[in-house]
């Protein structure tokens, strides 16, 4: 494999690993509000500016790309859109850590099974793609699991420390406050898997958009590893389409206008707008080791990199302290962990 392939899928899988830290810092500022600005950054200005100079014909391109490779590009990052929408709601439930685990695990394998499905085919190699996807698999199912009973260690300990009040005086029972955590972990895994089928098909959508890369190659010479950025713009238009339009709907429907001066939010806005730099680096970054992997860029790059960025995101929870006082479960992630760079290993190795 292309060392330096490796290296942008390494560095890719940092950015896609890091960014959720932003959404940690949303307060005081209401959702909706910060997220409009988020999603402007990462799927328009950003996704653009970096095009438009790396390839001063990104838009001539576009105009020459067929209506059917467009509107089907978009689609997928329409259907994307509702994913990332899901992602952050269950980041609030569960964690950065089992969010991640959930969402990662899905969007890889589906992620690198349906471009691998589409391909009229097959590359002699494709069970050693299978195998590494399905190593990834478990390595994801073991972290998630491990982040389960982190979390139901964690809410133990606070439903002791709730004392049971006499005569009426019982501000939650322990009971109440069991079913609740129960409920509350029920409904951020079910949001994170749906968060996670519909996370895969953003690389699903820039592998049909394809055309639009070899258009930029071979009518204007730009370079391959440059063309999948204008792919990524065209697919992006479709993911900013379903984000801004809800985040939209929610300052309607709140009356959260005024809320974008809301006192002390400067930290809230830079970490959108660097949360916003980092998605969409993970993303450019990685469509350029995609295309210096060839035909099987998309297959296995896509697996790679979240592989690699849930590894990143479980050390940033460890340093936030996400993993205090839960021993045992943190010995199961570092086993998840050890599977999930093994996995990483022979995706690379069917690439060579």
């Amino acid at each position: 494999m292309n060392l330096l392939a490796i290296i942008l899928i390494l560095c890719a899988s940092f950015f896609q690993g890091t960014f959720g830290l932003g959404m940690k810092h949303i307060s005081p500022l209401k959702w909706e509000n910060w997220w409009i600005l988020h999603a402007t950054v990462a799927m328009i200005i950003f996704p653009m500016a970096w095009s438009v100079i790396a390839i001063p014909d990104t838009f001539n391109i576009i105009m020459e790309t067929s209506n059917d490779v467009l509107m089907i590009a978009m689609f997928f990052g329409f259907l994307w859109g509702i994913g990332g929408i899901l992602f952050g709601m269950s980041v609030e439930y569960t964690g950065i850590s089992i969010t991640y685990g959930i969402v990662m695990g899905l969007a890889a394998s589906m992620g690198s099974l349906i471009p691998l499905a589409q391909m009229e085919t097959l590359p002699e190699n494709y069970t050693i793609v299978l195998a590494g996807v399905a190593l990834l698999l478990v390595g994801v199912a073991i972290t998630a699991y491990a982040g389960v009973q982190r979390d139901r260690l964690s809410k133990v300990e606070e439903v002791k420390e709730v004392e049971d009040y006499e005569d009426g005086d019982t501000l939650v029972a322990p009971e109440v406050a069991v079913t609740t955590v129960k409920k509350s972990i029920k409904v951020g895994v079910l949001i994170a898997v749906a968060c996670g089928v519909l996370s895969a098909l953003l690389n699903v959508g820039f592998s049909n958009a394809s055309p639009i890369v070899d258009i930029a190659v071979n009518k204007y010479n730009a370079n391959a590893t440059d063309a999948s950025l204008v792919a990524w713009v065209v697919v992006l238009v479709g993911a900013y389409i379903m984000n801004a339009g809800y985040a939209i709907y929610q300052l309607v429907k709140n009356n959260s206008w005024s809320g974008f001066s809301v006192k002390g939010s400067g930290k809230a806005y830079m970490w959108s707008i660097l949360a916003g730099l980092f998605w969409f680096a993970a993303l450019g970054v990685y469509g350029q080791g995609a295309a210096l992997m060839g035909k099987l860029g998309a297959v296995i790059g896509w697996p790679m990199m979240l592989g690699i960025s849930l590894i990143i995101s479980n050390v940033w929870g460890y340093r936030m302290g996400e993993w205090d006082g839960a021993q045992k479960p943190f010995k199961q992630l570092l086993g998840g962990l050890a599977v999930l760079i093994f996995a990483t290993c022979i995706l690379g190795y069917s690439n060579i």
